[in-house]
């Protein structure tokens, strides 16, 4: 099982085009096998910060999700909106 969290902070005037974006993905994600990975998003109290939580069977599982467009255009318009080096990612290990 990969387990990833993805963390990171926009600029108050992108909160509302980031959670469309963020919106249609998961849209997507719906036409997908929902047995084999899930995908949250939260946003945390300051209103600014995202966190994407995400597991996958296996790397294949992983690779097929991530690279669904809406997914890559989502990455696209949020490493544009200059994220301050706020973007981090942590891959987790189940104990």
């Amino acid at each position: 099982m990969n387990n990833v969290i993805v963390t990171y902070i926009v600029k108050p005037e992108f909160v509302s085009e980031n959670k469309s974006n963020i919106q249609k993905f998961l849209n997507d994600f719906k036409t997908l096998d929902q047995t084999k990975f899930e995908y949250k998003v939260f946003v945390k109290e300051d209103g600014v910060t995202f966190v994407h939580f995400s597991n996958y069977e296996n790397k294949e599982v992983q690779n097929e999700v991530l690279n669904i467009p809406s997914f890559k255009e989502f990455q696209r318009l949020r490493d544009e909106s200059r994220l301050n080096d706020s973007h981090k990612v942590e891959f987790l290990q189940p104990v």
